[in-house]
């Protein structure tokens, strides 16, 4: 999601009046690996030498389930694979969804190894990993949605007798009714296929981001299962102050506790592919990467006021860490040899928003990213700002 300047205001308060809603106690650090969500075998993943060992595990396991469900032998090589990466953006979200949408008109739109989303892309990643079967799940999502669909009305007396400003019951209530039982039942096949479908968010006690394996919690036949889903893409897409954090319940042992999680672009924008993947596999690999936003901000003069000057900092920052995920994907791609593609907003649309959710931009937003996919996507190559000549010195082996 797109951090608001609406979240400083908040955020001030929340430091000001504290948080009165109760809650379990936070997992111990000690024991903050050993905690089990639903007690499902690989729910999630912690970017630590931990998590990400067990995540590759997981990519390995999943090249196993592939060969079954294609009924190949184990010396046979797969078939090329394609990963596709959604950033957060908030309402820029219809960019990623029009181009999705769009690559169905023109064709050729691939089957997805690997789907990941942090916040926004987040919500429309299960859509994107289930295929042009759900691109109207996709579309209406961003174009037939307003600001209270996604949160309330901002409230002074929210932030300071609670945790945020807004709260974001009705962007939980649009995520229920688009994750049907038939989705989650879909998404639970697919990744017995070897396919894999992940989710970001940040865990705010540990501090750490955090990878849910949202194939192997659909999968494991837990009647809780679709509101555990629910919860995480609500957490991925819950901006810190402007809506609460969520609280997801884990356990140590016969202990229980809660986690608090909220916005995986807090960690970070976009990600691409657990490591190890393609260790030991002869296929070929293609990456997509899809920035639901443009390079940097757009120019504005900025208030001689603390919040304004707050707000557009953070905003600055946020967009500067969106463009440096998009160079440590590249390098991974190229150490790895698969193919790099990304799409972003470019400087030719010339949409504007009056404000959070607006369904005019959004759908406008939406029609250039359809009409440029349908016509064929040109996806750069190159991070921006990179060329030729320095890409090949970024990767050339050191001497």
């Amino acid at each position: 999601m797109k951090w608001p300047r609406l979240m400083w205001f908040g955020f001030a308060l929340v430091l000001l009046a504290g948080c009165t809603e109760t809650r379990l106690a936070a997992v111990p650090e000690a024991s903050t690996n050993e905690a089990s969500v639903l007690s499902i075998s690989d729910a999630r993943f912690f970017d630590d030498k931990t998590g990400l060992d067990a995540l590759a595990r997981e990519a390995a396991a999943s090249n196993v389930r592939e060969r079954t469900a294609l009924g190949l032998k184990s010396y046979a090589p797969l078939p090329p694979a394609s990963f596709l990466a959604l950033s957060g953006g908030g309402d820029d979200g219809a960019f990623g969804s029009g181009l999705l949408v769009g690559w169905t008109a023109h064709g050729g739109r691939p089957t997805f190894k690997i789907v990941t989303g942090v916040s926004t892309g987040a919500l429309s990643a299960p859509f994107a990993f289930l295929g042009s079967d759900y691109d109207a799940s996709l579309k209406n999502m961003y174009t037939e949605i307003t600001a209270s669909d996604v949160m309330s009305s901002p409230s002074l007396l929210s932030a300071v007798g609670g945790d945020s400003v807004s709260d974001s019951r009705p962007l939980h209530q649009m995520i229920l009714r688009y994750l049907t039982d038939d989705v989650v039942r879909r998404i639970a096949e697919e990744y017995r296929k070897g396919r894999l479908l992940f989710v970001a968010s940040t865990n705010l006690d540990a501090g750490r981001a955090t990878f849910w394996n949202i194939g192997a919690i659909a999968s494991s036949e837990n009647p809780k299962a679709r509101a555990l889903i629910a919860r995480i893409l609500l957490a991925s897409a819950s901006v810190p102050a402007a809506v609460p954090p969520v609280l997801i319940n884990v356990d140590v042992g016969s202990k229980h506790f809660q986690e608090m999680h909220v916005d995986g672009g807090a960690t970070a924008q976009a990600f691409l592919y657990p490591p190890g993947i393609t260790s030991g596999v002869r296929r070929h690999y293609t990456a997509y990467i899809i920035r639901n936003g443009r390079l940097g901000v757009p120019w504005k003069q900025v208030n001689q006021e603390t919040l304004a000057i707050a707000g557009r900092a953070v905003s600055t920052l946020i967009a500067a860490s969106g463009v440096d995920d998009m160079y440590r994907m590249y390098l991974r791609t190229k150490h790895d040899g698969i193919a790099f593609n990304l799409a972003y907003i470019r400087d030719d649309f010339n949409g504007s928003s009056k404000g959070p959710f607006d369904p005019r931009y959004m759908n406008s937003l939406f029609d250039y990213a359809y009409a440029q996919a349908r016509a064929g996507y040109r996806w750069d190559k190159l991070p921006p700002y990179l060329d030729v000549s320095e890409a090949a010195k970024a990767i050339a082996p050191a001497r």
